[in-house]
């Protein structure tokens, strides 16, 4: 029997999100469109006069942009719905378009207050809400440009988003993986879903049919994903050059105002923690009785006779209790958020893969998951509700302009409910086959989240240093880059199989340049912020950790709230925990 993918009618309307609190319909949002693209024209008759109209048309800008970002978000998750529908492929082509239109539009604003009195700025916003924007705006005035070359670069901007769109694309909607055989002897059609839960298989066999059956459709369009990527990288390169940053990653990091040294402070930190992560993998192949460890093997239980299906209504009520220590406000708005429209559930043709947490100020968030019923989709849940709660509650007190939190603090949250989940899942369970379980799951989070991120850090560092350097980026000099990382992080115990060597290509994040380590230091501070809300000193100055938004610079608001990520101290002590836990495994396991 074959098992094939539902389509996006198939899936009841109770696992959709109700993406109309976002827009009513098509019709509002082709308005919508109207509206704003005639405000965006307008926008240019502030020009040359910000010396009076400062805060009038920073105002303006402001609600434009409020206005933009649901059009924008509306598009773009209709297409994540089903990556097939023309209609939502039209919708966010046009969104894209008047993003690069809002993006000329304004392009004069920021060089042009650069160009006035200072003093009288600061003056004219002080005690509004544009006053840390501005103090912002002063501390990158070396790498903004002349008002042409803004409006330059802002035209630019559509051609630098091809990459990611192309790979985007050729990820969602037209790379095919084939069928394999499941446990049952069922044949099924591998998706980018099914194959995290093939890889979880008992069955060796059905691990290694779909680790190779993926792999080998990377495989078969290597060089158009390296030209994908190439061309990513080069455009950061070019935009870092173009801004006058030393390089790719300074340009990264500047805009949150991290230092370059909290990046390299957590690849060393990582470093000095690689004999735990080569001690893990001695105990995994152990456990699993191998004669040798393959990368396929790295993601299946290594406590047998478990249990780990969970139905996703089940996940919900498990989640919800976990989350008690934040106090009944925060449990009473994901409960409403949960059951009330803004998560959309099930795997469905088409469909974006992976998950996410995304939407717009003014609305409630919304949560995308390709829910498998699985235990890592509970956790997944509980990661992406702790964005959508971040936002929530930033929405709810911050100005449009300070909605967003920073990147540097996206995961810091989500983490925060991951670790709760499992301490509470912990606490629960006098089963000791399920002790150990959890234990192994909590190892793996910090296996797959500080030390794999990392290595996909330490990655993108490399590459954009080639690029810089000017040394060709091809599919065999990558692939060499990659392959030494990988025998790095995971020891002589793992047998890296050459097909390993193209995992870079397909990762989505990296055409979000330097993204990927911040799931390693927001997990070091999540674990942090975690320790203090169960001793119950904390809740109080997390909460207003997740209500500060994007309202000072990312290092301030977490030390704010008492973790400080200046120094890697928080990185070490989160390893020091993944140790604890290692030591706890090798007791546990015979």
């Amino acid at each position: 029997m074959e098992l094939k993918q539902k389509n996006r009618a198939d899936i009841p309307e109770e696992y959709k999100w109700k993406i109309n609190n976002l827009i009513e319909s098509d019709e509002a949002w082709k308005t919508g469109m109207k509206e704003t693209k005639k405000r965006i024209e307008n926008l240019t008759s502030y020009k040359g006069k910000l010396s009076d109209k400062l805060l009038e048309c920073l105002t303006e800008q402001a609600e434009i942009g409020e206005d933009f970002s649901k059009l924008y978000v509306f598009a773009n998750m209709k297409l994540h719905e089903d990556a097939n529908d023309v209609t939502y492929q039209g919708f966010a082509d046009m969104a894209s378009r008047l993003h690069v239109e809002l993006l000329a539009a304004e392009s004069f604003i920021e060089p042009e207050i650069l160009t006035l009195d200072i003093e009288k700025v600061k003056s004219k916003v002080a005690g509004s809400q544009f006053a840390h924007f501005i103090e912002n705006l002063l501390r990158q005035k070396a790498h903004v440009l002349s008002a042409e070359l803004e409006d330059i670069l802002a035209q630019v901007h559509e051609l630098g988003q091809a990459p990611d769109n192309i790979f985007s694309m050729l990820d969602n909607a037209d790379i095919k993986f084939g069928t394999i055989t499941d446990e049952n002897g069922n044949q099924i059609e591998l998706t980018h879903g099914r194959y995290g839960a093939m890889l979880e298989s008992k069955n060796r066999e059905v691990r290694k049919e779909a680790w190779n059956t993926f792999y080998d459709s990377y495989w078969y369009l290597k060089n158009t994903l390296t030209a994908a990527y190439s061309a990513s990288v080069k455009k950061d390169v070019f935009f870092a050059k173009t801004r006058k940053y030393p390089s790719a990653m300074e340009a990264a990091l500047f805009s949150n105002n991290i230092p370059t040294t909290v990046y390299t402070g957590l690849i060393d930190a990582v470093h000095a923690s690689l004999p735990q992560l080569h001690r893990y993998m001695v105990l995994r192949k152990k456990t699993l009785e191998l004669d040798d460890l393959r990368v396929y093997d790295l993601y299946t239980p290594i406590v047998k006779q478990i249990n780990d299906r969970v139905e996703y209504k089940e996940a919900i009520e498990t989640t919800l209790k976990s989350l008690h220590p934040l106090g009944k406000d925060y449990v009473a708005i994901s409960k409403s958020g949960l059951e009330g429209g803004w998560v959309d559930v099930y795997e469905n043709a088409g469909k974006m893969n992976g998950a996410y947490s995304w939407g717009a100020y003014g609305s409630n968030p919304f949560i995308l998951l390709n829910y498998e019923n699985k235990m890592d989709d509970m956790f997944t849940l509980t990661h992406e509700l702790g964005h959508a709660m971040h936002s929530y509650y930033s929405w709810q007190t911050q100005p449009y302009i300070y909605g967003d939190y920073t990147i540097f603090l996206a995961e810091v949250a989500s983490t925060v409910n991951e670790a709760l989940l499992m301490e509470y899942l912990l606490d629960n369970t006098t089963d000791p086959a399920m002790k150990a379980f959890l234990t192994n799951t909590w190892l793996e989070q910090y296996r797959t989240t500080v030390f794999r991120q990392t290595m996909f850090a330490e990655f993108e560092m490399i590459s954009h240093r080639m690029a810089e350097e000017g040394e060709a980026l091809t599919v065999d000099s990558l692939n060499n880059v990659y392959r030494d990382l990988n025998k790095k992080y995971y020891g002589d115990t793992v047998v890296i199989d050459n097909k390993l060597d193209l995992e870079w290509a397909r990762i989505p994040h990296f055409y979000r340049p330097f993204y990927v380590y911040q799931y390693a230091t927001g997990y070091s501070a999540a674990m942090a912020f975690a320790d203090k809300i169960l001793r119950a000193d904390g809740t109080g100055k997390y909460l207003e950790f997740l209500k500060s938004g994007s309202s000072d610079y990312s290092m301030n608001i977490l030390n704010k709230a008492g973790v400080d990520m200046s120094t890697p101290d928080p990185v070490k002590k989160a390893l020091t925990k993944f140790e604890a836990l290692l030591d706890e495994m090798e007791v546990m396991l015979p």
